[in-house]
């Protein structure tokens, strides 16, 4: 694997603080309780996980174990029990234009056209920014998913591949920091499935912005990831395990399968996930 890291400045500064250079992500001690009529349910205990600027990380685990509930902490869309979970060194309390997200329906406005739902986190994100170039933002990133043709389509009229790629778009145009993918491929088709994921994985390879997916498909896990973290079964959830997928990028699927680690790597998180 090229890592794109940078492996001399050990620190950097912004909003008044020094941080760790490489760590863009940071989980410490991170507990999720959930109350009910029988008592707390704890979700997640003691989780702690460090991702690094630039750097892809896919998520698996069984069904129940937490990996969405997590997702959402980081986002900023569900309360922290206990723990901390920082970006940059600076803490989550709620949602930021520092995450974006891309869920598996892509959840778009119906009564807006591809290219103004693309807009809405355009230009929350960007007020100040002229309107022309907002637009010119928006038309790029849905070019980027291969929409040209489709900016003028409201979100009802478009497939649920083609949803799919105006939520990778809108989440890739308000420039974040972090990109948290919840199973987006999850409801498609094998064949869009794969188109999606090289689009994916196109535009990521040139933005190189911080990336979290969750993920039931290990082949997926793998072709995408620098590293892949397997969580253990609930309740309690913790990282089990970390994979690290020293491929080379860029990456294509023939590349990966030709790759003399693939087979251990793939069983590897296969007996994770069968124990």
């Amino acid at each position: 694997m090229n890592s794109t890291i940078s492996k001399t400045d050990n620190t950097n500064f912004e909003n008044g603080i020094f941080y760790p250079s490489k760590v863009m992500l940071d989980l410490i001690n991170l507990k999720k309780v959930y109350p009910t009529p029988k008592g707390d349910y704890v979700v997640l205990e003691n989780l702690n996980l460090q991702i690094m600027k630039e750097e892809f990380v896919t998520i698996i685990g069984h069904s129940g174990c937490g990996k969405t509930t997590m997702l959402s902490m980081i986002a900023g869309l569900n309360p922290i029990s206990g723990g901390n979970i920082s970006v940059l060194g600076n803490p989550v309390k709620g949602p930021g234009p520092d995450r974006g997200v891309i869920f598996q329906s892509p959840s778009l406005m119906p009564w807006m056209t591809a290219l103004q739902n693309v807009l809405l986190g355009v230009n929350q994100v960007f007020p100040h920014v002229p309107k022309k170039q907002r637009v010119d933002i928006a038309k790029y990133y849905l070019h980027k998913v291969g929409l040209d043709g489709a900016f003028n389509k409201k979100a009802t009229e478009l497939s649920q591949g083609m949803q799919q790629r105006v939520g990778i778009a809108r989440a890739f145009a308000i420039k974040p920091k972090v990109l948290l993918l919840d199973e987006p491929f999850g409801m498609l088709d094998s064949l869009t499935r794969g188109e999606l994921q090289d689009i994916l994985i196109e535009i990521w390879n040139k933005e190189k912005i911080t990336a979290v997916m969750i993920t039931h498909d290990v082949d997926e896990a793998i072709f995408l990831a620098d590293r892949v973290v397997m969580m253990t079964s609930g309740p309690r959830a913790k990282i089990g395990d970390v994979l690290t997928v020293d491929f080379e990028r860029p990456r294509t699927r023939k590349s990966v399968l030709d790759h003399k680690d693939y087979y251990a790597c793939r069983k590897h998180l296969i007996d994770f996930l069968e124990h």
